[in-house]
């Protein structure tokens, strides 16, 4: 019973932390460090759950753009017309996709033991806080992504792959970058969900792999189930509420946030 408790919490944190810009590694770290949960004896097959589950979430929320941009590639195949939005963008989000597939396939062993500290996650929080106040101030916010360059998409792309250390937050990165480079921010927001597509997809392919060919038992099963289910329907919400969020709010609540969680983790750390 504790151990599907613990599932549901992971999963609802995993859902959560995956879409809005507050670090989702980060917050499953510190929950590890202070609470005494261990996300590695859930094993591989509860992580790819959660993974698979998020995927899904980001998936059958822009099902319609992704299938705009599935047949705008194809009808490139035979027609390029890079004009187009939606075959501009689907080339966009490919390009984006190849430093974070890089940078993750040649350095995530690094991060996910070199820099997984309680201390690492307080310096990025604080850091990313900051830089989504400087995005907000200096950021014309009147871009379209489509509208971005391919140089840009893969800059992009580079900060997506800066989230593999703890604290910094996948969207957050690439939030910001896209504040910067003049992006509206629920243009930066969808252009973010939107490559993170490939990447969740492309390392969950691989890690289901590897959970087949060792197998499931029972526990392993149920556990599974709940991982994906709940890491789900909170991804979605996540993205929905936020997508709407971001129209006519700015990202200083979640700078304020990481600011004030940052703060609490340091004290919690220098006292106990």
């Amino acid at each position: 019973m504790l151990e599907l408790i613990e599932a549901i919490f992971l999963g609802i944190v995993q859902g959560l932390t995956e879409f809005l810009p507050v670090s989702s590694s980060g917050h499953l770290l510190l929950g590890q460090y202070f609470l005494g949960l261990d996300q590695e004896r859930f094993g591989l097959s509860f992580d790819v759950a959660m993974h698979l589950g998020t995927l899904l979430a980001v998936i059958y929320f822009f099902r319609r753009d992704l299938v705009r941009m599935a047949f705008a590639f194809l009808r490139s195949l035979r027609h390029r017309d890079l004009s187009q939005p939606d075959q501009r963008l689907a080339y966009l989000i490919l390009a984006s996709t190849i430093p974070a597939a890089f940078l993750g396939y040649f350095l995530e062993d690094f991060f996910e033991t070199v820099v997984r500290s309680p201390w690492v996650v307080v310096f990025n929080l604080v850091l990313v806080g900051i830089l989504f106040i400087i995005g907000e101030a200096v950021g014309s916010r009147v871009r379209q992504a489509s509208k971005l360059t391919f140089a840009e998409a893969i800059g992009i792309g580079v900060a997506q792959a800066a989230a593999l250390v703890p604290g910094v937050s996948r969207s957050g990165a690439t939030m910001t970058l896209g504040l910067f480079l003049g992006l509206k921010r629920e243009e930066a927001a969808r252009f973010s969900f939107l490559m993170s597509v490939p990447i969740i997809a492309g390392a969950g392919v691989l890690q289901l792999g590897e959970v087949v060919s060792e197998g499931m038992s029972a526990s392993d099963t149920l556990l599974f189930v709940v991982g994906f289910v709940t890491s789900a329907v909170v991804g979605y919400m996540a993205i929905r509420f936020f997508l709407r969020y971001v129209v006519d709010h700015s990202l200083r609540a979640f700078a304020y946030y990481r600011f004030g969680l940052a703060a609490v983790v340091a004290a919690l750390l220098v006292v106990l």
